[in-house]
This record gives C-alpha cells, structure tokens and sequence, in this order.
C-alpha cells in the first residue's frame, strides 16, 4: 500500500508512504485525490514525511489535489516535507501557492482556518 487515508472529521490526511512519490505511483495518488473529492470531501492534508524525492508526477498530483478542494470551496495542504522535496517544491515556486504546514497538527490548524 503507496498511501493510506486517515479522516479527521471532515478534514482526511492522505500519508504518503513510499520514498520516491514519482510516475509510478503519482496516478494512485491522483486517484486517491479524486476518489475524496468525487464523496464530498473538500479539506485534504498530505503528508509527505516518508518521502524523500518527487518529481513533476508528484507535483502535478499534488497541484490537483490543491485545485480539486479550491474548486470545492475546501482546502489543502502540505506537511513533512523533506529537504529535497522542499527545495522541488520551493524552486517551482509553489510555496506561493500550496498551503504549508510544518507538522501534522500545523497542517490541520490551517485548514480548520
């Protein structure tokens, strides 16, 4: 299993548990995102943690993810981002976009804003 699904009352924390989130299994996390969004759920945390390198895959999974729950009037956002995967993410300049936590508990209090 690449990512488990934890709900949080109505916001769920979707962990990703492989180290490299890329094209191989990008697809199963855009499926998660979509299956979420597809029952209602409109407030999404992904929590990269585990996850040591990705690549534009990831990122454009991640990026449908944060348009899935804008479009939804919900919200998403990131936590435990690696070294690596934070300089990805810093160099495609999404930390302009993407909400940030720098913990899970940092991550659902965003939200919950």
């Amino acid at each position: 299993m690449n990512f488990t699904v934890d709900p949080q009352g109505e916001i769920v924390i979707v962990t990703c548990e492989v180290e490299k989130l890329d094209a191989n299994n990008a697809p199963e996390l855009k499926a998660h995102f979509l299956q979420l969004n597809k029952v209602g759920t409109n407030f999404m945390v992904l929590d990269l943690s585990k996850t040591k390198y990705c690549d534009s895959s990831g990122l454009s999974a991640v990026l449908i993810a944060n348009r899935l729950c804008k479009d939804t009037n919900g919200g998403f956002a990131l936590t435990g981002l690696q070294p690596n995967v934070r300089k990805l993410v810093e160099i495609a300049q999404l930390d302009k976009v993407l909400t940030i936590g720098h913990s899970k508990n940092d991550a659902l209090d965003l939200l919950a804003k």
